[in-house]
């Protein structure tokens, strides 16, 4: 998450019953994020989740993703890439969080009359599948996670391999994994060998939002 791109926004948005809430998913705690957000000095909220309830919750499976939910407690529009994309591209990057950004407005301004905001009926059919598979995946990781902690590494890194071979869409559990060991780990080679196995699948990264307005930088 681009924290002071979030922040101009929110200081844009902030009179007009606009909140953000940013949630950092990091096993290894308040440690390794607070310098990020403190250097960006973020004057909206920003949470540490040090055990993925969030991600649970929502099922993300990377960052940055976002929800958008109303006033009223409702989504509008489930978990989603918000705006980012990989890409070579400087100017299809800034373009992509442009359009996303431009969203947001929109909906500030119109609520539920927004173009942006699903129909219940939509906003179901975009949640993100929870499986089975992705249950056992979570599971795996709170325990793999818990047994790391208390100082069982051998063991707890299995079961955190296992939840990212449970769900293999969630980036955030390999991420995990793979930086507690190391401040860096989630970089390397095993990092590249995933993404190409990813990509061979027909699968993207950071899948772009469905809004029409991002057909034009998808090509």
């Amino acid at each position: 998450m681009d924290l002071p791109v979030w922040q101009k926004l929110y200081e844009e948005l902030q009179d007009q019953n606009f909140v953000i809430i940013a949630v950092a998913m990091d096993s290894r705690g308040v440690s390794a994020v607070r310098g990020p957000i403190t250097k960006a000095k973020t004057t909206y909220v920003s949470l540490i989740d040090r055990d993925h309830v969030v991600s649970e919750l929502y099922n993300m499976v990377n960052v940055p993703q976002a929800v958008w939910v109303d006033e009223t407690g409702h989504i509008v529009r489930p978990t989603e890439v918000s705006g980012f994309a990989m890409s070579l591209s400087l100017s299809k990057i800034r373009k992509t969080r442009e359009i996303y950004f431009d969203a947001i407005r929109d909906w500030v301004e119109n609520g539920d009359q927004s173009h942006f905001v699903f129909s219940d009926a939509d906003a179901r059919a975009h949640l993100p599948a929870f499986t089975e598979d992705i249950a056992l995946a979570h599971a795996n990781f709170h325990l793999g996670q818990h047994l790391w902690n208390a100082g069982n590494r051998h063991e707890g890194e299995r079961f955190l391999r296992r939840a990212t071979e449970l769900n293999p869409d969630s980036w955030n559990f390999f991420r995990q994994m793979k930086n507690l060991k190391h401040v860096l780990g989630s970089g390397g080679p095993e990092f590249m060998n995933r993404a190409r196995k990813h990509s061979k699948a027909g699968k993207e990264y950071y899948p772009l939002p469905d809004m029409a307005e991002m057909e034009a930088v998808k090509s």
